[in-house]
């Protein structure tokens, strides 16, 4: 079955949505400047838009991984003999190699200084990730001290300066993507924390 592909009038009726600079409008007495302005204030805020869109696409698919990730470590696989469980895993590794094809990319323009904060603080993480093996709650006390750092509400007053000295010479959308990749590990610790408990 063939897939249509859009034509070209139909890419062209999706272009005009954007704003035109319409120079034979003689009856617009705005000075050209001002005209140009309006035009560029509505294509940045439309790539701001654009921008954001394509983060939380990133996110979802992160996500996505994450959660396909899980199936491996989950307790239920080992419920199954090995035949079931290698159909699981391919099945599981297909759907991961399928998610893996799309590409999301939104850079972050950093200067020498706000690269090696965001290196420190990726540093600190993976080694918070590692440690999960071998002290669970540790680890769990030290995620919920770096997600403190990220923010104004403190929860059982515990913050890490180091964490927190790091985190502020990252970027703001650094910053943020922190807070929202500790708050999914923290939940995570948290969720295995009750299950290794059960």
């Amino acid at each position: 079955m063939d897939i249509d592909q859009p034509s070209s009038s139909a890419v062209f009726a999706t272009a005009l949505v954007l704003p035109k600079i319409d120079e034979s409008n003689t009856m617009d007495n705005k000075p050209p400047k001002e005209r140009l302005v309006e035009v560029l204030d509505i294509l940045e805020s439309k790539v701001e838009k654009l921008r954001k869109e394509a983060s939380l696409l990133e996110e979802e698919r992160d996500k996505l991984l994450a959660t396909l990730d899980s199936v491996r470590h989950a307790d239920l696989m080992n419920q199954l003999d090995e035949n079931d469980a290698d159909d699981i895993t391919r099945y599981r590794d297909r759907i991961a190699n399928r998610c893996q094809t799309v590409e999301v990319h939104v850079l972050t323009h950093r200067d020498q200084m706000q690269e090696e904060a965001l290196f420190q603080v990726n540093h600190l993480i993976d080694i918070l990730v590692m440690d999960l093996r071998n002290d669970h709650e540790a680890a769990r006390q030290r995620c919920l001290s770096y997600v403190n750092a990220c923010s104004s509400i403190m929860i059982d007053g515990i913050m890490d300066k180091k964490f927190e000295s790091a985190l502020l010479g990252c970027t703001l959308d650094d910053q943020k993507r922190v807070k929202k990749r500790l708050q999914g590990l923290l939940t995570y610790f948290e969720r295995f924390f009750v299950q290794s408990f059960d």
